[in-house]
Formats: structure tokens, sequence, C-alpha cells
């Protein structure tokens, strides 16, 4: 069987966060380094081998550096400790161009399951003769069960900043190479 080995076409790839600010707005930001690695059987992603995405939590930008410094630190990610972040995909379910990807989010010492929903962009050849593919993903998580706590208290009540974080990617990838598994008698 052949498998297909894809990759993250960084320039038209976003790893997108929004987490609530002072319980009234949001605050939106994205990780600028990362990687994500797919293979699949042939061009088909309905029986994804491998998903995994790894992102550098240093590269994390909100659009405020004296924000990112705080979220680099040990009140939030401890990127001393703890460099990156891995998503590893266990199963991806699909249901037309619609779909849930299934798997397990590690964010420093601590790794908790979450599902995302997916809608499959296509499939594309490119100007250059390439194939691509897109996925547009939403989900969220409690920042808390992953061990980031960091809070104040409004004088008003609330917190300064909200538990849920909702992830948002556009995914572009990119096929690189069919590698054929040796069967071992």
């Amino acid at each position: 069987m052949a498998l297909t080995k894809w990759s993250s076409d960084p320039v038209h790839t976003q790893i997108t966060f929004k987490v609530k600010h002072l319980m009234i707005t949001t605050v939106t930001g994205h990780f600028k380094q990362f990687e994500i690695n797919v293979e699949t059987e042939g061009d088909d992603f309905n029986n994804a081998k491998k998903i995994e995405l790894t992102a550098n939590i240093n590269s994390i930008d909100t659009g405020n550096e004296q924000r990112n410094t705080h979220l680099r630190s040990s009140d939030f990610f401890d990127v001393e400790k703890n460099p990156k972040l891995k998503f590893v995909g266990t199963k991806y379910e699909i249901n037309g161009d619609d779909g849930q990807l299934h798997g397990n989010l590690t964010i420093g010492k601590i790794t908790k399951p979450i599902t995302l929903d997916v809608e499959f962009g296509g499939l594309v050849k490119d100007p250059w003769g390439g194939l691509r593919a897109g996925f547009d993903l939403k989900g969220k998580l409690s920042r808390k069960e992953f061990g980031l706590n960091y809070n104040a208290t409004l004088e008003a009540g609330g917190v300064v900043v909200g538990d849920e974080v909702k992830l948002v990617a556009e995914v572009q990838l990119v096929k690189e190479a069919q590698v054929v598994e040796k069967k071992v008698a």
C-alpha cells in the first residue's frame, strides 16, 4: 500500500486561538512557527494514517509584545520548560465535506483529548503541478484543563482571562511523496 505524505504550507496555513479578555472582548492570537504532517493512503484523507501538529510556543503572537511575553512566562505556557505543544490525531470521521477530527493535545505535561470540527475544502492542482488539500478546523477547550490557570478577578466580578479557548485553523497541505510500505513476512 502506498502512503502519501503531506505537509503544511506555512504561507497558506494559520493556527489561531481566541480568548475572552475582561469578559467583554476577544483577544486573537496565532502561532508563527508550526508543522503539520499527515499520511494518507493515496490521496484519500478518509483513512488518514497520521495527523500531527507541532507548534513552537515561543512563536505565539497576539499583536502585543507585552502580552506575548506574559503568555510565554510560567504564568501560562512556561516556554523554558515546555517549548512546544503537540496535537496527534486519533480518528477522523467524515460525512461528505464535513467531519470531526479526534485527537490528543499536549501542552506542557498535560495531554487531553479534543475534537475539532472539520470542513474539507477539496483537492486542487497548483500552477506548479503539485497537489494541495484544504481544510477549515474549529474547536474549543478549557485552558485550565491544561494547567493554564493564571487569572485575576475583576472588581465588578468576572475575570481578566476567560477559560474557554476557541481554536480556528485554516490548513493547506502540500503533497510530498508516496512511500510504498514493505510488509515483513
